[in-house]
């Protein structure tokens, strides 16, 4: 995710970090040259048909609402999966809190907590594809960390083994009704923003609105210098850059936001957060907290 204060109006321009410009300056460029071969070809060559630019108008305005429709639905996505992660800090939080009132401190209140933070980091694992096991070792051990790591989801194996803890707490009568009540509600919480998160993974927008979005976005910015040729002469190719710059430029976006748990430039601090729920339970453990993690080159991770 970029972390920056907004550039002054002479940098606008010229930022490339976080941009889409990189992506899809070629397409840009492909545009440009289209309109320069169209204007050539149409006044030395063959006169080409030309398109109303008030059509093209009408055909850009329904564009826009195809783009700005799936653009709003990207970023639903982003935004909930950064409120189910907001929500997981706040109930790991909680599950700390809970610990101290109703356990007490000792060798089962680090077991749990330190069961929550793998929690974090597995399901990290699992939506961006890495490798988190040397993240959960020193929190867990080798062992239990192979344990959770052999299983088909091993977020829900650490969450398990909370409810492991908690019913053997049970058992010795060691945790009151209502905490046992109070600390089921927050583990259910846990699972529900974890199953909220898998659902954004693995269900995309359709692919059959996608592909119509971007096939009638190049259609148009195929077809708009046959409207320009009239309309802007040879500014044509300028003009056809900069309407390219917006449609891909907000296509590209789209395609960012639409799967917010890649690491991307824009993609949601995953890294960060869970370093964040790491410092939460090391307080509530009293261990020394660890470093917050900070963006680097304006890139939180």
């Amino acid at each position: 995710m970029i972390v920056r204060e907004h550039p002054s109006t002479l940098k606008l321009f010229f930022v490339m970090q976080g941009s889409v410009v990189p992506r899809i300056i070629g397409r840009i460029i492909g545009i440009a040259l289209l309109s320069v071969v169209v204007m050539l070809l149409d006044q030395y060559v063959v006169t080409l048909p030309h398109i109303s630019i008030g059509a093209m108008g009408i055909f850009g305005v329904a564009l826009s609402l195809f783009l700005g429709f799936r653009n709003n639905a990207a970023y639903d996505r982003w935004w909930e999966a950064r409120k189910l992660w907001g929500a997981m800090i706040a109930d790991v939080r909680n599950l700390g809190r809970h610990m101290c009132i109703f356990v007490g401190k000792g060798e089962d209140r680090e077991q749990i907590l330190s069961c929550a933070v793998a929690f974090a980091h597995l399901h990290r694992g699992f939506l961006r594809g890495v490798d988190v096991k040397t993240d959960i070792v020193g929190w867990v051990g080798e062992e239990k960390a192979e344990a959770m790591n052999a299983q088909k989801n091993p977020a829900d194996a650490a969450l398990r083994s909370i409810a492991d803890n908690i019913a053997k707490l049970i058992e010795e009568d060691a945790i009151s009704g209502f905490g046992q009540m109070t600390i089921s509600q927050t583990l259910s919480s846990l699972a529900l923003a974890q199953a909220g998160c898998e659902r954004i993974f693995t269900t995309p927008l359709p692919f059959v609105y996608s592909l119509l979005v971007r096939r009638t976005t190049y259609l148009y910015c195929w077809l708009l210098p046959f409207a320009l040729i009239e309309a802007t002469g040879w500014f044509a190719p300028v003009f056809a850059a900069v309407v390219a710059y917006v449609f891909f430029g907000l296509q590209a976006v789209t395609n960012e936001l639409e799967h917010p748990f890649r690491n991307l430039q824009n993609g949601l601090p995953l890294d960060a957060m869970c370093r964040t729920i790491e410092i939460s339970v090391s307080e509530a453990l009293d261990r020394t907290p660890p470093v917050a993690l900070a963006a680097t080159n304006h890139v939180l991770s």
